[in-house]
């Protein structure tokens, strides 16, 4: 791999991570684009898991003091059960499809009303969502922004749902590399970049607390629909290409 690709996979990893330590979000769409760049599904969704975990596993170490336990308890229940359905399945997507689901995401998240919308701090809500997030996270690759539907009704402050949703998160990238892992192996995944990678992630991550601690609950919200339509468009063009030339 060149000098020149691995300077912007870096940047990249720091910048995304970075994202994603502000917004919870996002940051993980970017990086898993230009990750499928340059691998395949299988060891993009490995790699990138790998990376994902680290970063918000290093976020939900700064901020472990919000986490709501109980949800992630419920959660992780549901994504277990998920995930052993789906393994009985094999499915692995085609680039195209990824990048087509990652853009359309949002818009369709978007077009749901809000009062159709349920919120995680209701009873039974987190197992639901340990499900549904783990089945999108497999056949997309991201889940972050499914994942917020639940949030957005809560009365939950912006630390507690980054904290919340980055311990959610961190055991959803463990079950995502577990499962493409199990299909694929890891023969393609350079481990030698991994280490390198994982630092890296952790670098950007902990730039995040200084912007968040200045950002409000209205701010945040707002940045974060912006940034996250921004991305989709961006991606419907990207599997509009993939596409066309397949046809």
């Amino acid at each position: 791999m060149a000098p020149s690709v691995l300077a912007l996979l870096g940047a990249t990893i720091v910048f995304t991570s970075f994202l994603s330590g502000v917004f919870g979000m996002a940051g993980g769409m970017i990086l898993l684009g230009v990750l499928l760049n340059y691998f395949d599904v299988a060891t993009a969704m490995i790699l990138f898991s790998i990376i994902q975990l680290f970063a918000n596993g290093w976020r939900a170490l700064q901020w472990r003091s919000y986490v709501l336990w109980p949800i992630f308890g419920w959660y992780v229940l549901g994504a277990l059960i998920s995930v052993a359905g789906m393994r009985t399945i094999a499915f692995v997507p085609d680039k195209a499809m990824v990048f087509l689901m990652l853009g359309l995401m949002p818009f369709a998240i978007e077009a749901l009303p809000a009062a159709a919308r349920p919120n995680i701090e209701w009873r039974g809500v987190p197992f639901l969502t340990g499900v549904a997030t783990t089945v999108i996270q497999i056949l997309s690759g991201i889940g972050g922004m499914f994942l917020d539907i639940f949030f957005q009704k809560s009365m939950l402050d912006r630390k507690t749902t980054n904290a919340t949703k980055a311990v959610t998160q961190s055991f959803s990238h463990v079950v995502r590399a577990l499962y493409f892992g199990s299909l694929s192996g890891i023969g393609d995944v350079p481990l030698w970049a991994t280490g390198p990678a994982i630092l890296l992630a952790i670098a950007g991550t902990s730039l995040a607390p200084f912007v968040l601690e200045r950002m409000s609950d209205h701010g945040f919200r707002q940045w974060t629909r912006m940034i996250i339509l921004a991305i989709g468009v961006i991606f419907l063009f990207r599997a509009g290409s993939l596409i066309w030339h397949r046809y």
